[in-house]
């Protein structure tokens, strides 16, 4: 009977909602402080899942080991190119939120062609030793299966969520962050380098998604043309959280991976994004800064 299905729906929802946070978490922060809508954050996911999937393929490590190392390289990466977004966002002229988002929509077209060339149109998967191991549960005559590589997603975004509160609430490069959130130029007169907490914000941002690009990897596949709809999920989820509010992050990733899981159960999988969207519309109608009406 379908209600028998429910139990193992919610689960898959939660787990993989867990991964959508971190998918969306930096994209939220980068908002905040560089007001940047970054449609390019779906092709951080991609080039990270491929760094993931050829250091795998050169070192023999287990991909979930190699995290560290894509966090690094794509920090460094998210950190160099932020004074050209900078740049091209802080003219006289124009609306900085609108160039911000031509400038990404640019960037990611030109890495998604990139990507095509250099990786193919081929399909590929990070395996990992928790790949194959699953838990099997019972309760009530109802039964869940537990995927573990889905639960190291899951308890990976939770621990990127903890660490990035922690980190903006007990430090002084938190303190900073939360200040240019909050009024630029005030916090130019405190004496915050702007510039330089910016750029490290879109590089933290840039190593975060790269990160979970190889996490996703090694629960689904990956393409070159993976991109578009994890931006398609991450800006639903900044939206509907309210756009800069960080605390929603995560509620609003559970409602979508609840959503689509028990849409791909009992709906029809072809138009799980419709009903998504459909959502997201009505909550809007209802409350345009999102969920908790926090948001910019």
């Amino acid at each position: 009977m379908l209600w028998q299905l429910l139990p193992q729906a919610v689960l898959d929802g939660l787990l993989i909602g867990g991964v959508y946070i971190t998918v969306a978490l930096g994209f939220s922060l980068a908002f905040g402080v560089k007001h940047i809508i970054d449609f390019a954050v779906g092709e951080w996911i991609m080039l990270g899942a491929f760094l993931g999937y050829y250091l795998q393929g050169w070192t023999g490590l287990d991909p979930l080991l190699l995290l560290p190392v894509v966090f690094a390289v794509f920090t460094a990466v998210g950190y160099a190119i932020q004074p050209v977004i900078h740049r091209a966002v802080s003219g006289r002229r124009g609306n900085p939120v609108l160039m911000g988002l031509v400038f990404t929509f640019g960037l990611m077209l030109a890495i998604r062609g990139a990507g095509l060339t250099v990786f193919g149109f081929f399909s590929h998967s990070i395996p990992s030793v928790m790949s194959a191991r699953s838990w099997f549960l019972e309760a009530g005559g109802l039964f869940v299966t537990v995927p573990a590589i889905r639960l190291v997603g899951f308890v990976y975004a939770i621990g990127i969520t903890a660490v990035l509160h922690w980190v903006l609430r007990h430090t002084d490069f938190g303190l900073a962050v939360r200040a240019l959130a909050q009024n630029r130029d005030a916090a130019g007169l405190m004496g915050i380098n702007a510039r330089r907490i910016s750029s490290w914000v879109y590089g933290i941002h840039v190593g975060v998604s790269a990160m979970t690009g190889v996490v996703i990897g090694s629960i689904f596949s990956i393409s070159a043309q993976m991109g578009g709809d994890y931006t398609i999920l991450a800006f639903f989820v900044v939206v509907l959280a309210g756009m800069g509010y960080l605390a929603g992050v995560p509620w609003a990733a559970f409602l979508l991976g609840l959503v689509q899981s028990l849409f791909l159960v009992y709906g029809n999988p072809s138009y799980t994004l419709l009903a998504v969207f459909a959502i997201l519309y009505l909550i809007l109608l209802v409350s345009p800064r999102g969920l908790f009406a926090k948001g910019v």
